[in-house]
């Protein structure tokens, strides 16, 4: 929640940054969650850690926008589980394509190819991976592999 993201800022080098990513992977791929009425969620980062404020049982949704020139598969993970399967995530899966230029919003843990559960925030003991799939050390964690095409980078 709000207060304890601000206890943390308060207590260390936090500070507000936008996009996720650094580095090269920005250059490829921007990150972002978005609450159920559509808005980016503010968050703080710290080294390789983002923290994202969000609100016990409102929904949200992982929005990936490829800012490359060529195609990029993106697994993705909440609280351990793949978001597409349930299973362990592995970074040989299959994940989300996404085209040039262009952005998804994936909304929650796939069930079948017309029905998802969607992403809440809730407290790690309830939360969907939790109950669903099995206990976690990635509780609260959200998890993305990254990989292009092959053949497309030189």
């Amino acid at each position: 929640d709000r207060a304890g993201i601000e206890a943390m800022a308060a207590a260390s080098e936090f500070r507000r940054v936008w996009p996720v990513l650094r580095g090269p992977a920005a250059s490829l791929l921007l990150v972002g969650l978005k609450d159920q009425s559509g808005r980016f969620l503010p968050g703080l980062s710290a080294g390789d850690r983002w923290f994202v404020i969000g609100e016990e049982e409102r929904r949200y949704s992982i929005v990936l926008q490829n800012r490359s020139e060529v195609r990029l598969a993106a697994v993705l993970s909440v609280g351990g589980p793949d978001v597409s399967d349930g299973q362990p995530a592995a970074v040989r899966k299959r994940g989300y394509v996404i085209d040039p230029h262009r952005t998804i919003e994936v909304e929650g843990f796939r069930q079948s190819t017309d029905a998802v559960a969607a992403f809440r925030f809730s407290p790690v003991l309830q939360s969907y991976a939790q109950v669903k799939y099995r206990p976690s050390r990635n509780a609260g964690v959200i998890g993305a592999a990254l990989c292009h095409e092959p053949g497309t980078f030189p």
